[in-house]
């Protein structure tokens, strides 16, 4: 019988070169993650091309970002362990990284959020089922001190839990579903109304 962990690096696997393949994964940018237990989860480890994944480079971690294989997991684990420890139900989490992201945001130097409305694409959110329609994208500084970074991310996810996503200025977007192929849904539309924005501001 195929484990959960195995079914997890298939799904990471899948969802890496679908993603670099739609330029959300230059370099070794990212990482990628599924829920597996109670306290546990499957993640790129550090330093991988997540378009050039192996089985190898998926390592276990608890929910505190502790590894439970000895293999070295990213920096940004930690931001993976909140999201699963606020959320349930979700079971799977990417954090991409795109031109349009690291533009838009450092556009918007002085917001602490993108606010999109009339969107179509909105509709790929989870429980929204209208264009007409505004949500709120909150906008995080880019910081290598993880643990301040994420007690930021946490307390406003815990005030406004239907968020469906969070950016990182200057750096990439965090986005997760209940399953692999609604965190992508997700990341891809986030992706799609980020790039409208960006082109939007620059004509403007």
């Amino acid at each position: 019988m195929v484990s959960i962990y195995e079914n997890a690096k298939h799904d990471i696997i899948r969802a890496g070169n679908r993603l670099d393949r739609q330029n959300l994964a230059p370099a070794t940018s990212g990482n990628y993650s599924m829920r597996i237990g109670d306290n546990e989860m499957a993640i790129t480890v550090s330093g991988a091309h997540k378009g050039q994944l192996t089985p190898e480079q998926i390592m276990r971690s608890d929910l505190d970002g502790k590894s439970l294989d000895g293999n070295k997991p990213s920096a940004e684990t930690l931001l993976h362990c909140l999201i699963y420890k606020l959320y349930p139900k979700i079971n799977a989490a990417l954090h991409t990284h795109s031109v349009a992201c690291t533009v838009l945001t450092r556009i918007m130097a002085m917001e602490d959020a993108i606010i999109l409305s009339g969107y179509e694409m909105l509709k790929a959110f989870p429980e929204i089922d209208t264009h007409d329609i505004s949500v709120s994208i909150p906008i995080f500084e880019n910081t290598q001190d993880m643990p301040k970074l994420s007690a930021q991310v946490s307390d406003y996810l815990a005030k406004a839990p239907q968020t469906p996503a969070f950016l990182i200025r200057g750096h990439g977007l965090y986005g997760w579903g209940v399953d692999m192929a609604e965190a992508q849904r997700v990341v891809e539309a986030l992706e799609v109304l980020l790039l409208s924005e960006m082109h939007i501001k620059q004509m403007t």
